[in-house]
């Protein structure tokens, strides 16, 4: 999503609030904590899952791995939800013409680098960036050059565009700095 005027374009990143995120994170809390309770189970000789046995599995060793692959998941589901709740990567691009400075936003994780705050003047853009990378399917990747800092990736990786929406994204925004676009 992204606003412009004459003088700002402002262009809004989403984080990892999104539908795939919500559905790995739940998904792998309801299988860890599915293999966790079997392994439990398995060593409490009782049924904590409804309509599934556990004298077929002995708690050494199937139930101390299931217990141990249960534990693991759920502290990646726990990163998962985490990474949700705080909105990790989030953030926005602002150009602005008339203060002639061009501020890059996103939220981290907590702690004291949460706010990740790039700014830089106007003028030491060289060039919009675009590359294509061909794996099993194009992947271009939008960046900005900056004189002395090197290349800041203005898409993500994990955002699919197509080839079209990107190179019409590079052109406008080539076309608001009034820099040229090189293509990789």
């Amino acid at each position: 999503m992204s606003c412009r005027s004459d003088w700002i374009w402002i262009e809004l990143i989403a984080g990892s609030r999104k539908l795939s995120n919500f559905c790995w994170a739940f998904i792998l809390f309801l299988g860890s904590l599915g293999f966790l309770l079997v392994g439990i189970s398995s060593y409490f000789d009782r049924y904590f899952i409804p309509f599934f046995s556990s004298q077929q599995i002995l708690f050494f060793p199937q139930g101390i791995v299931m217990s141990f692959y249960g534990i693991a998941g759920l502290f990646i589901s726990s990163y998962l939800w985490c990474t949700i709740v705080w909105n990790v990567g989030s953030g926005y691009d602002r150009f602005d013409i008339k203060e002639g400075i061009v501020c890059i936003f996103r939220w981290g994780f907590p702690g004291k680098n949460r706010r990740i705050l790039l700014q830089f003047p106007m003028k030491d853009i060289q060039s919009i960036r675009m590359e294509v990378k061909e794996v099993f399917f194009s992947r271009p990747i939008l960046y900005i050059e900056i004189r002395g800092q090197g290349r800041i990736p203005l898409t993500r990786i994990d955002e699919n565009f197509s080839l079209r929406e990107i190179e019409q994204k590079a052109a406008g925004l080539a076309y608001f700095l009034r820099v040229p676009i090189e293509v990789f």
